[in-house]
């Protein structure tokens, strides 16, 4: 590219946050992902990078913490001098009014940036992420051939314990969490000429829209609203995006069309990582299948009691039982998973993401610092982000690509036994039910 940087983004967890590093390296940009966003200094330690990402934690926030947060980071990625800045939410638009708001994301980025109007592209063919008529379909399972349900009918997302969807039409959605008018380019639109393209999206400012969703079905439907997308943008004056890892895909196809980068289509086989070590936070039915299916296969178990967790969140206080096991069993070469088996509802306990992520982190920390591990899974979009923080992770790169949405990133973690050690996060509605398999194996797709 001929900017210092393409693109920066704000994801509100960590798992979303690797999914975006993957289609930005994937389309041949150099990446990295930060936990904070970094300073000039310590970015200046990153040579050569084209984008960069910022793994936040706002989807478990409140709307008034939320506001807070975004408004430092986004002015920090503002002064970065990219040409766009995108609000990185997740595929199923998870999100309400009163947790992890994306209507509160949009109302202060629009403070900030102060552009003509937001684009909102949520839509992720690849992912099994469809939106058609403004409405949001999502597949059981990302890198599956499960069943694709409308949002509010889908069997996790519709029953998701802290952002239940409800509501299918984004537009719909969104009202309830800001009083900015949504406009749609649907469908119908999307495959017309570009010329078509930009009078209909001038056509919504006229009717006073704020907020433009876009439509897409197929992955070539996502060319022609990169090449609009990248239109508004300037490194003075970036283009304020929201939407999922479709906004840096469709980016990604049209900076390819044009020639300033060649995607990279080979990635070298990072192969078997054995034991491995998995941490899940996860109470997706998808993740639930995946446990069973790595128990069947050899995986040794540790179930965390969440109420010992939710009394004590420190490894002196009440892990390190659970360290030992690990280790144990770790010593003997068998890949463990360590996972609370759903027992903070059983119990009757609520049992927070940050408590829950911080618990798996420092876990995690302490088994590599005692063992051979070097490669660690985390299962959990609310809990991710805290245990990333929990073992001390600055950044990661990406390796390779082992299953869609989730890449392999090696980690840069200063001061901490995770630096260096390969690190995977994923979703709850992420991969087939051999995920864990995968991962042991190192098996590029």
């Amino acid at each position: 590219m001929s900017i210092s940087l393409a693109l920066a983004y704000y994801g509100d967890d960590f798992t979303g946050s690797t999914d975006a590093l993957e289609f930005l390296s994937r389309a041949g940009l150099k990446t990295a992902l930060f936990i904070e966003p970094p300073t000039p200094e310590r970015l200046a330690t990153y040579s050569n990078l084209d984008a960069i990402g910022v793994a936040g934690l706002t989807r478990s926030m409140a709307p008034d913490v939320m506001e807070q947060t975004l408004r430092t980071a986004f002015v920090e990625l503002r002064q970065l001098g990219t040409r766009h800045v995108h609000y990185k939410v997740c595929s199923t638009f998870d999100s309400s009014p009163i947790v992890g708001s994306i209507g509160k994301a949009i109302d202060v980025g629009q403070e900030i940036f102060q552009k003509s109007f937001i684009p909102l592209l949520v839509a992720a063919p690849s992912l099994g992420r469809y939106c058609v008529f403004g409405n949001l379909f999502a597949r059981m399972g990302i890198g599956s051939a499960g069943t694709i349900y409308r949002l509010d009918r889908h069997p996790s997302m519709s029953k998701h314990p802290v952002t239940p969807a409800d509501e299918s039409d984004l537009r719909l959605h969104l009202a309830k969490q800001t009083t900015k008018k949504a406009g749609l380019l649907d469908i119908l639109q999307v495959v017309k000429s570009q010329e078509s393209i930009q009078n209909a999206v001038t056509s919504l400012l006229q009717d006073n829209a704020e907020i433009i969703l876009f439509d897409a079905l197929y992955e070539e439907h996502l060319l022609p609203i990169g090449e609009l997308m990248d239109s508004y943008g300037h490194p003075q004056n970036p283009l304020f995006l929201v939407g999922s890892s479709g906004v840096e895909m469709a980016l990604g196809k049209y900076w390819a069309k044009k020639g300033d980068l060649q995607p990279v289509t080979s990635w070298p086989n990072p192969g078997k990582a054995s034991p491995l070590l998995v941490l899940a936070g996860s109470c997706s039915p998808v993740t639930s299948g995946q446990i069973v299916w790595a128990k069947a296969n050899g995986f040794s178990e540790i179930v965390l009691d969440a109420q010992q967790i939710h009394d004590h969140a420190t490894l002196g206080a009440g892990l390190s039982d659970y360290v030992q096991k690990a280790i144990d069993q770790i010593r003997q070469e068998r890949s463990v998973i360590v996972h609370t088996a759903g027992s903070s509802a059983q119990q009757g306990i609520t049992l927070s993401s940050e408590k829950l992520g911080t618990a798996l982190g420092l876990i995690a920390k302490e088994v590599v610092r005692q063992t051979s591990v070097k490669r660690v899974v985390v299962a959990g979009g609310d809990t991710s982000s805290y245990a990333a923080r929990a073992m001390g992770i600055e950044a990661v790169e990406m390796i390779a690509p082992l299953v869609p949405g989730a890449p392999l990133c090696k980690a840069t973690a200063p001061g901490s036994s995770l630096d260096g050690v390969e690190v995977n996060v994923k979703g709850g509605q992420v991969g087939a039910e051999d995920y864990f398999g995968v991962l042991l194996e190192g098996r590029v797709f």
